[in-house]
């Protein structure tokens, strides 16, 4: 997949003027938007890679999936549990510290 350099620049230009907050669907304006939404979509996001790269194996198991198709989707499934699993180890990690602090 070919990421063009122009439209990385422009991204990375519009979340630096702090226009937009990056999801799993993309970027989301600012607004009403509350950490409990912006979980719920990141979950949601996750479980939709995961499940993709799922369906894509199951598909190449039946022979008719096209391989590309298949690795990218097992790549994409296996980065977004990487990410969630780091993710977790750093909220625990948080807590840790949190409950260390005195009182």
């Amino acid at each position: 997949m070919a990421i063009n350099f122009t439209d990385a620049v422009k991204a990375y230009e519009k979340i630096a003027r702090h226009d937009a907050i990056p999801g799993p669907g993309g970027p989301q304006i600012k607004g009403g938007a509350d950490f409990s939404d912006v979980l719920r979509e990141a979950t949601e996001g996750a479980m939709g890679a995961l499940r993709e790269g799922e369906r894509q194996t199951l598909k190449a198991a039946a022979g008719t999936a096209d391989l590309n198709d298949v690795v990218m989707a097992v790549g994409k499934a296996e980065m977004t549990l990487q990410t969630v699993v780091a993710l977790r180890d750093r909220v625990i990690q948080a807590y840790q510290e949190i409950i260390r602090m005195p009182i």
